[in-house]
């Protein structure tokens, strides 16, 4: 599939829901692409005025208009994304419209790091966001109202939440990453290695290691239950590490530069063996595909726009599928 280019400087544009469905940014429009059928759907126009079809007592909806956006996430038939100006929309797949959109943020520099979908250790579905403005905000995915926020002494350029709901990684304009409890905001531990800023964090399905990407080009892997020194040092090969996936079964994680290189490390292996897939142009986000059998890089590239397909060959490598 060729698509036309995003901001260069995205990376979570590309979500997977299963091994035929991709859901992606097209210029201003959220599209859902079919690999069965090689044909998209638009979902969302951000380019027309965004207005929401349901009201919610108490939340904060209005309308938006061209909107670009800057980030995205998809889990359990519910798409959120955020803007550069702070923006957020949220849309049930299974219910015409826009449930959701507002401006969380109205600073100058107020853009939507990060979404993350994710369920409390209640099992309540709650949307988080990171923005520059040093906040994290928690949304009830019911109803949309903003039931949290947590303050950090920087801005905020991911955040993610622990497999059960209980842990939050907390990653920004710090060579320090945070984990904080997720119901509180409350720091608990302080992750420390990295150079610079860090920019992108995933976790292992066990919920016991945490992944940070980093400005320095390196991705640290962390155990949690001893969090004093990273478990791995994962290295680029020459940009900031801005998106990361591990494979639902754990035994892959997936990052990807800011341009041209993904590299993929096998965990069964202690992250020894490693596959650099070299493609060309800026990235726009990886996903797996929630059986593992296949990875989808996005092309954000200006000239050379595409969905790149892997499938999982079964003696430990991912190869095109032409």
């Amino acid at each position: 599939m060729r698509i036309k280019a995003a901001h260069k400087m995205l990376r979570n544009l590309l979500w997977a829901t299963s091994k035929h469905d991709l859901y992606l940014m097209q210029n201003y429009s959220v599209m859902h692409w079919s690999s069965l059928v090689k044909r998209g759907k638009e979902v969302i126009n951000v380019a027309m005025p965004v207005l929401p079809t349901l009201k919610y007592p108490g939340s904060f909806s209005r309308s938006l208009s061209r909107v670009q956006v800057s980030t995205m996430a998809v889990k359990d038939n519910l798409i959120v994304a955020g803007g550069f100006h702070g923006e957020l929309i949220c849309k049930y797949l299974d219910k015409p419209g826009v449930s959701f959109a507002t401006k969380i943020a109205t600073d100058d520099n107020a853009i939507t790091n990060s979404v993350d979908i994710s369920y409390s250790s209640s099992g309540s579905m709650r949307v988080m966001t990171a923005n520059n403005d040093a906040l994290i905000r928690v949304f009830d995915a019911d109803n949309f109202k903003c039931i949290d926020n947590f303050s950090f002494p920087w801005s905020v350029n991911d955040t993610s939440v622990s497999p059960d709901g209980k842990l939050l990684a907390v990653l920004g304009d710090s060579t320090e990453c945070l984990l904080a409890d997720a119901q509180s905001g409350k720091e608990i531990n302080k992750l420390k290695g990295h150079l610079d800023y860090s920019f992108a964090s995933a976790w292992h399905p066990n919920g016991q290691i945490i992944a940070t990407g980093n400005q320095d080009t390196t991705c640290r892997l962390w155990d949690i239950r001893k969090p004093s020194n990273s478990l791995a040092v994962l290295k680029g090969q020459m940009g900031a590490i801005r998106s990361i996936r591990f494979s639902s079964d754990g035994q892959y994680i997936a990052m990807a530069e800011p341009a041209d290189f993904v590299h993929i490390f096998d965990s069964q292996t202690g992250y020894e063996s490693s596959q650099e897939i070299d493609v060309f142009g800026e990235i726009g986000g990886i996903s797996f595909s929630p059986d593992a059998e296949a990875l989808f890089v996005g092309i954000s590239d200006r000239t050379y726009g595409s969905v790149l397909e892997f499938n999982r060959k079964h003696h430990n490598r991912y190869l095109e599928l032409f």
